[in-house]
């Protein structure tokens, strides 16, 4: 375990299960549609989008876009920023957006509302962790990886200020690493 991390919270084998699950489900769910988009939200959906594509069994395309509301900080400033819009067109397409984690749901309501107003065929929600207790936005989400507590996590993707991402499990960051 990284020095930095208090306790594992959910470990690689539990995530790799779960991600499994999720891309199991996302293909049922899919039915007849042709072809999936995937739009991961950059930079912490990376590894899990790249897992569940693997885990889903139909035909998936896929596009990033880059929004930012932490920067260096703990807590979601609630302004959104648009960094990186998508490279494709979204029309008439069935999307699944993919999430690192749902805290607030500013954020992810934003890009939702975003991608709706393109006209896709579909769009549902992938969010591999939540955070239900932080929820300030009125946010559906369609398929949930785990539901954690209130507490700051890394790992798998998610970081603290550009760190920590390469960590196999999702680990609760010491406070004393961020200053609380």
């Amino acid at each position: 375990m990284h020095p930095d991390v208090d306790h594992i919270l959910i470990s690689a084998s539990d995530l790799n299960a779960r991600v499994q699950a999720l891309g199991d489900a996302i293909t049922a769910a899919a039915g007849a549609v042709d072809e999936l988009l995937l739009v991961g939200v950059l930079k912490g959906s990376v590894l899990f989008m790249a897992d569940l594509i693997r885990a889903i069994d139909r035909p998936v395309a896929i596009d990033f876009i880059a929004v930012s509301s932490y920067g260096a900080s703990t807590a979601s400033s609630g302004v959104v920023r648009l960094i990186k819009d998508l490279d494709s067109d979204i029309s008439g397409r069935h999307v699944v957006l993919v999430e690192d984690i749902v805290d607030s749901g500013l954020t992810l309501s934003y890009v939702v509302d975003l991608l709706k107003r393109r006209k896709p065929a579909s769009v549902a929600v992938c969010a591999l962790l939540n955070k239900p207790e932080r929820r300030e936005a009125d946010i559906n989400l369609d398929y949930v990886g785990f539901d954690i507590p209130n507490e700051f996590v890394v790992g798998y993707g998610l970081d603290y200020a550009e760190r920590y991402r390469n960590l196999p499990y999702i680990g609760v960051l010491k406070p004393s690493v961020y200053g609380c």
